[in-house]
């Protein structure tokens, strides 16, 4: 079925990453403002799913001529012939158009800011070009969605929206520097940048956990500092279980684990650490 081969051409279930941090911005947002919107909840889900939809495919279509040629990727729908560009180009303006339309229908700041974001997520697809800083530039693509949500509810930003945002950036950043070691002899071969490409691998291993450390001490500095309770610290605490646990898989010379590291217990921690933030905000 033709819906099924675009959400594989977008790798929907990644959207997993981001999405429960957009919940955690909305609540945050609920519960300065006191006022809950179920529409407003849906709109920010569907900026969520047209955001991400538009940016994954922005990427797979300018990404087309080196996913040709990469193994790793020479069966991606573009490639394969599954999608054609043609019709990857109507998918991403459908959902360009998708996430304008939601914005602007949540509130004006939304709207206003709604190119900016775009410029972020689409433009990050250019990034690995010409810096090996891609993947922070990624990272700050997917800290948008809490930002957009509690802006969607408060309208302005607070000290504590811009910790979490700075979480996800740095949480996203090092988890797509250990996805980033398959291809480091690809990347070379083509002069695409990296930080494995940069650094070497064992390198970008350590910087990988570098950033992981910062995550783990800001998120609890952010509980303590806004006077969370304890449904947050044991999300938290599972969270920084999970970091752990993804750098116990991933090797200089074995990477056969990188998908379990990189989606797997991502996925999962992103989902624990959501639930028992969202569930501190309503049962407090």
């Amino acid at each position: 079925m033709k819906v099924i081969q675009y959400l594989s051409f977008i790798k929907f279930s990644h959207t997993i990453f981001a999405f429960p941090f957009a919940l955690i911005g909305f609540f945050w947002a609920y519960e300065k403002v006191g006022q809950f919107s179920w529409y407003k909840l849906l709109y920010v889900a569907l900026c969520m799913v047209f955001a991400r939809s538009a940016a994954m495919g922005f990427n797979r279509l300018v990404d087309r001529k080196y996913d040709s040629q990469n193994v790793r990727t020479a069966m991606r729908e573009i490639p394969a012939g599954i999608i054609s560009v043609r019709e990857a180009t109507a998918f991403i303006i459908l959902n360009v158009m998708g996430f304008i339309t939601c914005s602007w229908l949540i509130n004006e700041t939304c709207f206003y800011l709604s190119p900016i974001a775009l410029l972020v997520i689409l433009g990050y697809s250019y990034t690995k070009r010409f810096t090996a800083l891609c993947h922070i530039v990624l990272g700050l693509a997917l800290a948008l969605a809490p930002l957009g949500a509690y802006l969607a509810v408060a309208e302005k930003l607070t000290w504590e929206i811009i910790g979490l945002a700075w979480v996800v950036l740095c949480w996203v950043s090092g988890f797509d520097i250990l996805y980033a070691l398959q291809d480091v002899d690809f990347d070379k071969a083509h002069g695409l940048k990296s930080i494995p490409v940069a650094l070497g691998k064992q390198n970008a291993i350590w910087f990988s956990r570098l950033l992981h450390f910062i995550v783990f001490l800001g998120i609890f500095v952010l509980g303590v500092m806004s006077g969370r309770s304890f449904f947050y610290l044991i999300g938290a605490f599972i969270f920084s279980l999970f970091l752990i646990y993804q750098h116990t898989l991933v090797k200089p010379n074995d990477l056969s684990k990188i998908n379990l590291a990189f989606f797997t217990s991502n996925g999962i921690a992103s989902i624990v650490f959501g639930i028992f933030t969202i569930l501190d905000i309503l049962v407090y």
